[in-house]
């Protein structure tokens, strides 16, 4: 463990080091209290950007396309969309900036508007999925890059547009690799049919950008210097069997030897995970000696409600010691101050796709080398630091340099029924930044063939009319297709409510210490036709009381969480209408709702084997039920799964009990073939 009494030689990096090239957000998700006028200015002057403004300036004037490194707190992101409007750049059309994360972009464009002293939604403004804060007079619109995206189906030469300003690309999420094509197919037509040039600028936190450069015709890096003070690595001298024993020790020997207004940031996986340790080391805490100091926990993950996510900002008590516990949202996301000490586990949650297989699974990996000198390079933003590495140095050595793109580590039936959408001629070769393998591609087209999606005749592929009602919605394919066959099952409004509790984050809240008591106040909604419907019962119960907050309480409910179903199935319900779909509800039949399911999600089906374990369908791989599901305890034949998470074995998440010859019913040639590929 770190802090034995002869530590590993740290290393020093300094300012300016190759390994700190890393991105800030001054000011992002600041509490908005107290910021005078005249403060906010002189925040402006003291970014280290501001020096170089005026040479920013003069670049992108004469570039068409530009690829930045921001070095830590440049202020990049909040301050180059206002110096090209300033300057006059762009001003014929709209800035946009698109962000991978809703966070991000709602907090910037809040950081922007009160630095222009605008109301937000007015000069500058912010569009996320089921929020547009904007106006006919928005000039700089800060956006998810899946928005833009959308935008593009409609306007594939994005013509509002005359500038993009590609934030974040250095995560690589599968976004905003499709959007880079997107983009630059519109930049290099727009140029052929002499309409408004599009001018391009992509901003990175990490060095790899030689990628981006080559990709959008050898335009120029340009480097911002940032702040980084010098921080010390420290290593594991043996490799750690369990990461969150490991953590909690970490916390507590730098708890009782650190000064209290140092606080502690610390990175791990999950939700779950974030609050087991939350509650162990407030526990721990209340039982140290009166010298050691309090401890203020603070959780960070993305579906915790932004009045909590706040709190992360917010100082410690006096003489308490503020320890963040936090998923890879604030590796570069956000920018907190105070941190000195940053604990790296090394792991991250990400998605695996295994195109042989067909299956997407949720796993706990290890981070790559680019994600670890990401969060070490938190402890140096105002100040020294020093960072604990829950693994040896030769762990380290032998971590992959960087982060996989997305793109090829996921399902892309999404993709390739997007990029269909949006016209692409040939989608089997379009222009990614980091080529898919051609396996994921074709299991792509063929999952949208069997769904009904895409005709595929030699290499071209084109959409049915059903694949182009499919795309309209904001959906993955296979809860696009459950949607519009929802009618002729007389059951439109229950399958909104499913597709869209299945489309957030966990409407649920668990809290471990209270367990007896959410099992008995849960006992009235549970169905034993499974989790969606279980999940449909409690929606139902959530309208009845118009969305009380303190029946939400008292039922361990998110009512976030919750009202971002209502938004979500507004917006979903809104698309049926333009369709003119029938909106039928099947009231007390849910048998209907859950044949419905089988004839849309047959691909994530399992069966029961003789000997008591389960099989996906689709793959034959063996299944677990999770613990968290209804049917945990039951034995059923057959079931729906909405995804897997693979941690000491393969659990299918969130079930419905389904009948197997509705399966075949649904999809007839699908279940030959593999019946017969099973015997072969």
């Amino acid at each position: 463990m770190p802090h034995e009494p002869d530590p590993p030689p740290a290393k020093r990096f300094k300012p300016g080091s190759p390994f700190f090239r890393l991105d800030k957000k001054p000011g992002m998700l600041l509490p908005r209290a107290g910021h005078a006028a005249a403060g906010v200015e002189a925040q402006r002057r003291h970014l280290p950007i501001y020096q170089s403004r005026t040479q920013v300036i003069s670049q992108l004037r004469q570039l068409h396309s530009a690829v930045f490194i921001g070095e830590t707190g440049s202020g990049k992101t909040t301050q180059i969309p206002q110096y090209l409007y300033e300057a006059g750049i762009g001003r014929q059309g709209i800035i946009a900036i698109t962000q991978p994360r809703r966070v991000a972009a709602i907090s910037l464009a809040g950081r922007v508007a009160e630095e222009k002293k605008v109301q937000l939604g007015k000069l500058v403004g912010y569009t996320v999925r089921f929020e547009d804060v904007t106006s006919p007079e928005t000039k700089l619109k800060f956006m998810t890059d899946g928005m833009l995206l959308r935008e593009a189906i409609g306007d594939p030469l994005l013509l509002r547009y005359t500038v993009v300003i590609l934030d974040e690309a250095h995560e690589r999420t599968v976004h905003t690799d499709v959007l880079f094509g997107v983009v630059k197919a519109a930049q290099r037509r727009r140029l052929e049919q002499n309409k408004i040039p599009l001018k391009v600028v992509v901003m990175s936190a990490t060095m790899d950008v030689d990628l981006f450069s080559q990709y959008f015709n050898k335009s120029p890096v340009l480097y911002l210097e940032g702040r980084q003070h010098p921080i010390q690595i420290y290593y594991t001298k043996q490799p750690q069997s369990d990461y969150l024993q490991a953590a909690l020790v970490s916390i507590f020997q730098i708890h009782q030897e650190a000064p209290s207004s140092h606080d502690i940031l610390v990175f791990l996986t999950g939700q779950e995970e974030i609050e087991a340790l939350a509650r162990t080391c407030r526990d721990i805490s209340k039982h140290l000696p009166d010298t050691s100091g309090s401890m203020t926990v603070v959780p960070l993950y993305a579906s915790l409600p932004p009045a909590q996510q706040m709190r992360v900002f917010l100082p410690a008590p006096k003489g308490s010691r503020k320890v963040i516990l936090s998923t890879n949202i604030a590796e570069t996301s956000i920018t907190i101050s105070g941190i000195k000490y940053v604990i790296d586990t090394g792991m991250v949650k990400a998605k695996r796709f295994n195109p042989d297989s067909g299956l997407e699974v949720l796993a706990v990996q290890r981070v790559s080398k680019a994600q670890a000198w990401q969060r070490a390079g938190r402890a140096g933003r105002e100040d020294a630091g020093s960072c604990y590495r829950l693994y040896t140095e030769d762990e380290f050595e032998n971590l992959a340099n960087m982060t996989v793109p997305e793109i090829q580590r996921c399902n892309l039936a999404s993709v390739v029924l997007q990029l269909l959408a949006l016209g692409v001629p040939d989608v089997l070769n379009f222009d990614f930044v980091s080529k898919p393998s051609p396996e994921s591609m074709r299991t792509a087209v063929e999952q949208l063939c069997i769904l009904g999606a895409v005709d595929r005749k030699d290499d071209h592929v084109s959409l049915t009319p059903l694949g182009k009602k499919m795309a309209c919605f904001p959906l993955e394919p296979r809860f696009s297709k459950t949607l519009l066959i929802s009618p002729d099952f007389s059951c439109t409004e229950e399958i909104l409510t499913i597709i869209s509790l299945l489309s957030v984050d966990s409407v649920l809240y668990n809290p471990p210490a209270r367990r007896d008591e959410v099992i008995s106040v849960r006992k009235k909604f549970i169905s034993s036709e499974g989790d969606h419907i279980t999940l449909l019962n409690i929606y139902r119960a959530f309208k009845k009381v118009s969305g009380n907050k303190d029946w939400c309480r008292e039922n361990f409910v998110n009512s976030r969480n919750m009202g971002l179903v209502g938004e979500v199935r507004a917006q979903l319900r809104d698309i049926c209408i333009k369709m003119n779909l029938k909106l039928e509800s099947s009231v007390c039949d849910l048998a209907n709702v859950r044949r419905c399911l089988a004839h849309g999600l047959f691909m994530s089906a399992a069966e029961l084997q003789p000997d008591g374990s389960y099989v996906a369908l689709d793959t034959h791989q063996p299944v677990s039920i999770h613990p968290s599901s209804v049917l945990f305890q039951a034995r059923p034949v057959c079931v729906l799964f909405n995804e897997l998470l693979h941690t000491s074995r393969c659990y299918m998440r969130d079930l419905c009990l389904i009948q197997t010859d509705w399966l075949h019913e649904a999809a007839p040639e699908y279940f030959r073939r593999k019946l017969r590929a099973i015997k072969s």
